[in-house]
């Protein structure tokens, strides 16, 4: 048994844990959903694969280092040209680095192949979001339960007599939501639905354009957004055409985003611009 024998077994492994991380935190849904529906693979939060991820990327990184430097003298080979003189930018480390930068701009930019490996993972959450369904509102499950109460507009007294008909128990109501989840055995998501006939809104009234990105908000269409906040997709759609915005109303937020290269955050705010601006 070897120092330079542990060392490269070490990479070996910790390599292809990176890997399994790296892959399932690619399809893994995106936070606001996966805390609010507790998601877990292996028993592992989405959170504790993300950490997992990290300490093992930093195993491969002082395993490589201690590794490069045992072995030199082959890595500094690999440097030289044929007439044995030291040379960095040699033809084999020219094509590394090209490939390199091309993989970076071009993930940057969002050009093909890099583009459809982004839009491919995307596809894996926008699913999630159907399967687990969305938050009423980013991070909720965070919220404390006389918040959530205020912030999703359920009435408390008809929400306490659901929850004691459904048997969960609150030990405390300055718990999160969270945490009283957590105590009886299920995820917000699921409290959330027991609770939710409780609302106080009796007839769906309009709605007026937030002014932050609504849960969601990327995987939605413009008809969707133009539906649930009525308006007119004709209208809004020549208001982001005078911002050099194309789009249509079957293309979803990030979509339309994508196209004009931004990202949806940013796009929300052009968005609101136009939502907002009052016709002449």
């Amino acid at each position: 048994m070897t120092l330079r024998k542990i060392l490269s077994l070490t990479m070996l492994l910790s390599f292809f844990l990176c890997i399994l991380t790296s892959v399932i935190l690619y399809i893994v849904p995106e936070g606001r959903v996966a805390y609010w529906a507790d998601w877990r693979l292996w028993g592992l939060s989405k959170n504790e694969w993300g950490n997992l991820h990290i300490n093992l990327g930093f195993l491969f990184l002082f395993a490589g280092l201690l590794h490069l430097f045992y072995n030199w003298n082959a890595v500094a080979a690999y440097l030289k040209n044929r007439a044995r003189e030291v040379k960095v930018f040699t033809g084999s480390f020219n094509v590394a680095l090209i490939l390199i930068l091309v993989v970076g701009f071009g993930t940057y930019w969002k050009i093909p192949p890099m583009s459809l490996v982004l839009n491919f993972g995307h596809s894996f959450k926008d699913a999630a979001a159907k399967k687990y369904g969305e938050p009423p509102y980013g991070h909720a499950e965070l919220s404390l339960l006389a918040s959530f109460y205020r912030k999703t507009e359920l009435d408390p007294v008809k929400a306490r007599e659901l929850m004691g008909k459904a048997g969960i128990v609150v030990k405390d109501e300055k718990d999160t939501v969270a945490a009283i989840a957590a105590q009886n055995k299920m995820t917000p998501k699921a409290l959330f639905d027991i609770i939710k006939p409780a609302s106080k809104v009796v007839e769906a009234a309009a709605l007026t354009f937030p002014d932050a990105p609504m849960p969601g908000f990327g995987n939605k269409t413009l008809q969707e957004i133009c539906t649930t906040y009525t308006l007119q997709p004709a209208r809004i759609i020549q208001g982001l055409a005078r911002e050099n915005i194309p789009a249509r109303p079957d293309q979803t937020i990030r979509e339309i985003a994508g196209a004009a290269k931004m990202e949806p955050s940013a796009f929300f705010a052009i968005l609101h611009r136009v939502a907002t601006e009052r016709t002449p």
